[in-house]
């Protein structure tokens, strides 16, 4: 029999703590109620990603205006898109290259060039194509002297070498997924995990989110704060342990928690609140020493207003409140930047 997971309680009831009152300020935020809507001192002063991935800055608009634009394409060319726009995760980029394209770019510009050019252009534009909070591979894998020409040949090699778009509405698991993605150069472990992620956002790809999961170096600190002994778990499974808890955990703490709309924790979002959880405990647990010793954002809201949607499969958006809710600035993180 397996060693189960030993938790160091104080920390491991700061996790469950963090996830309800983090949602319940998100809650509040969205029923249009004042600020600052907690009386957590951290929690007022410090930047903190979303509890539920989906609801990110930039899932939100992954979801809204790449998984589910309504700009007829073929399956493979929307696949392309989520990858594409994954890779750079900066709407500002995206939108350059949709203003100079005139349209969602294709796998026919990814062919003939205009997708390089499009990106050229962006670049100058803008100052820059990536966005700050992801960690992505860096290396000349294709032999190209510029980062975002070797993700251009990256994506030659997925979709119009390998076909992957095809391998990839075939694909029979979460798992899969990722692993397909994994087998290319400069994608990475966790970059592959958040990619199938936004795939399966889509209408095209639909296996539970809970299925497979992986990770991160925020979320491997925030772990090794919450137990003293991960026991026989991997870091994987010790997220897919918490999954299943949740419920258990709330009540046993008393706290509150009604998920997203109805929508209760999946392993990505867990995954996600072992990173924040370290993030919190450098200031409710300083004595817990890694690597990262501050948190570095601090809270700054920002009058920029979303209208939320979420996956149509999810059954949630006919909860949603009608009219667009005000964002925060978004946060850096280790490999994703918020909206809440």
């Amino acid at each position: 029999m397996r060693r189960p997971p030993v938790p160091r309680q104080r920390v491991y009831d700061l996790y469950w703590y963090f996830a309800s009152e983090r949602q319940r300020m998100f809650t509040c935020r969205v029923e249009g109620e004042a600020g600052p809507w907690t009386d957590d001192p951290i929690l007022r002063e410090f930047k903190f990603c979303n509890v539920f991935r989906a609801a990110d800055r930039v899932s939100q608009y992954m979801i809204r205006d790449v998984c589910y634009h309504d700009e007829p394409c073929a399956a493979e060319d929307r696949l392309f898109q989520i990858t594409a726009f994954r890779t750079f995760s900066k709407t500002a980029t995206w939108r350059t290259v949709r203003e100079v394209l005139g349209r969602y770019p294709v796998l026919e510009d990814l062919a003939d060039g205009s997708f390089t050019t499009a990106l050229d252009q962006a670049r100058t534009r803008n100052g820059g194509l990536y966005t700050g909070a992801f960690i992505l591979c860096a290396t000349s894998a294709y032999g190209q002297p510029d980062k975002h020409r070797n993700h251009v040949e990256l994506f030659r090699h997925m979709f119009l070498l390998d076909q992957l778009g095809a391998k990839l509405l075939a694909a029979g698991s979460l798992r899969e997924v990722y692993h397909l993605l994994h087998g290319y150069p400069l994608m990475g472990d966790f970059m592959s995990y958040q990619t199938s992620i936004d795939l399966n956002y889509s209408g095209l790809i639909g296996f539970s989110e809970n299925d497979f999961t992986q990770a991160g170096p925020g979320a491997l600190r925030g772990i090794r704060k919450c137990f003293e002994d991960p026991g026989d778990y991997t870091p994987a499974e010790i997220v897919l342990w918490m999954t299943e808890r949740q419920e258990e955990e709330f009540a046993r703490l008393c706290l509150p928690f009604g998920g997203l709309w109805g929508r209760p924790l999946h392993a990505i979002d867990c995954q996600g609140l072992f990173c924040e959880t370290d993030k919190y405990c450098r200031e409710a647990a300083p004595e817990l020493a890694s690597a990262r010793k501050r948190i570095k954002a601090r809270f700054t809201p920002t009058p920029e207003p979303v209208r939320l949607f979420f996956p149509p499969k999810w059954g949630i958006n006919d909860k949603l409140p009608a009219e667009p809710v005000l964002s925060e600035s978004a946060p850096t993180r280790d490999i994703q930047s918020a909206l809440w």
